[in-house]
């Protein structure tokens, strides 16, 4: 308990903080910068232009395909034979629930309107005056209907990246109650702090496509989870079929270009920087990766390589719209070599278990590449970024405390929802399921009928 109230001080000094912070000079009712981005380039009357729509469609079909299939065969393939099928479960089910909430009510909350700079109005609920025609302010040249699907994919994602510290222990029960928990109390909160025009967009933070929304929300709730949830009876993880991982971080790769650059919300050059910056950090990352194991186990891993790749993409994320190739490259390098410590060392040393390392190299990665943002954002490639290598060390700062308010906040409510969950339904399958495997204890499927 003394845990929770230290959580609670924390975050509410850091609050405070970010509001006065964003009382400053900036403009209160500034929308958040990656969706800004391409306000900036729309038509002064808004009108919906064919081409952004068709990109953005295709964008919107990436990102749910870093889900399903990209996520869920990623973490299946990392988990033992006998939890696969649990494992890409959980990545489905959540794409399912959240498809449902958020046109109930998760976009209103999110993008409709502002109640003091902490959550929307809901004045959208189940896609209250959207037709056809209608065009969100945060994007004028596509319907809305459209952004709202582009969106949704991105709260599915975040929810379901948090599994991975869960899986082979988890009931699957518990895990569809936090999906929903979770994404009503957690996720549409802080992307509206951050793009619906929150407190936090008005403090100036800087987050392209989901370093603090996405990546260090997911990352402070699977530590927070996993710590709670206790560790598994079989510690080790013995990956079941690592064709399956590989065929996933390919997957997530190919769809995050859509995550990256679609974020722009317009096919315009700021899309085409988005673009190549995702593909040079992460290649990047994955080299970095494969060096510093191969220095520290005397062999380079497929699954290195792979964990690298998705480190890469998930430092990028932030910055992909702000800076310029350099600065992706540098960006690479760091989430190549510090998730690698962070998972390597960080983690034995600690003893959670964070099983797929969803803290290890989201939370870290997505930490990375927010604070890296407030160093490399080049004006010249976003005039809404200037980071501290180009005269502005405030940004540094501002992206430090919206990245700390961030990973209070979710790791505070993800405590609270995984002790509601605990002391109702409960959290965790019975000892003899969890070591049967939870395809057949939860599922009564097997991945392999051999």
């Amino acid at each position: 308990m003394k845990r929770f109230v230290s959580f609670a001080v924390i975050l509410s000094f850091l609050m405070f903080a970010g509001i006065v912070f964003a009382e400053g000079d900036k403009p209160s009712d500034a929308p958040a910068a990656a969706v800004a981005a391409s306000v900036a380039e729309a038509p002064a009357a808004p009108a919906i232009d064919t081409g952004d729509t068709a990109w953005m469609i295709v964008a919107t079909a990436l990102v749910m395909l870093m889900t399903i299939p990209g996520l869920a065969l990623f973490y299946g393939g990392l988990a033992k034979r006998k939890d696969s099928l649990n494992t890409m479960a959980m990545s489905f089910v959540t794409f399912c629930i959240v498809s449902l909430l958020w046109v109930m009510f998760g976009f209103s909350f999110t993008f409709s309107g502002d109640m003091a700079g902490f959550i929307g109005d809901g004045a959208k609920a189940f896609l209250s005056g959207v037709g056809p025609n209608s065009i969100n302010v945060l994007a004028k040249t596509i319907p809305e209907y459209i952004f709202i699907v582009y969106q949704l994919t991105f709260a599915a994602i975040t929810v379901a990246l948090a599994s991975g510290a869960y899986i082979e222990r988890m009931k699957f029960s518990a895990w569809i109650l936090f999906s929903i928990l979770w994404m009503t109390l957690v996720y549409i909160p802080v992307a509206h702090w951050v793009w619906g025009g929150g407190f936090l967009s008005r403090m100036g933070a800087l987050d392209f496509a989901g370093g603090t929304v996405v990546h260090i929300n997911a990352g402070a709730a699977a530590l927070v989870g996993a710590l709670i949830l206790g560790k598994r009876k079989e510690k080790s993880l013995l990956p079941g079929n690592l064709t399956l991982v590989i065929t996933g971080a390919g997957l997530l790769w190919f769809g995050w270009f859509g995550f990256n650059a679609g974020s722009a919300l317009a096919a315009n050059g700021l899309a085409g920087a988005a673009f190549i910056n995702t593909n040079t950090a992460t290649a990047v990352a994955a080299l970095a990766w494969m060096v510093v194991e191969w220095m520290h186990s005397g062999k380079p891993t497929v699954l290195g390589l792979a964990s690298g790749a998705v480190g890469g993409l998930v430092a990028i994320t932030p910055a992909a719209g702000f800076v310029n190739i350099t600065g992706a490259i540098c960006i690479g390098i760091a989430a190549g070599v510090i998730p690698f410590f962070s998972v390597a060392f960080l983690k034995p040393k600690l003893g959670y278990d964070d099983t797929l390392d969803a803290f290890g190299i989201h939370g870290v990665g997505g930490t990375i590449g927010a604070v890296l943002t407030g160093v490399f954002a080049d004006p010249s490639i976003n005039e809404l970024g200037k980071g501290l290598l180009y005269g502005n060390a405030g940004q540094l700062l501002t992206q430090i405390i919206a990245s700390a308010i961030t990973f209070v906040y979710s790791g505070l409510v993800t405590a609270l929802i995984f002790l509601l969950i605990k002391f109702t339904i409960g959290l965790r399958v019975d000892e003899e399921d969890e070591v049967l495997g939870l395809d057949e204890s939860q599922h009564g499927e097997k991945a392999y009928n051999l």
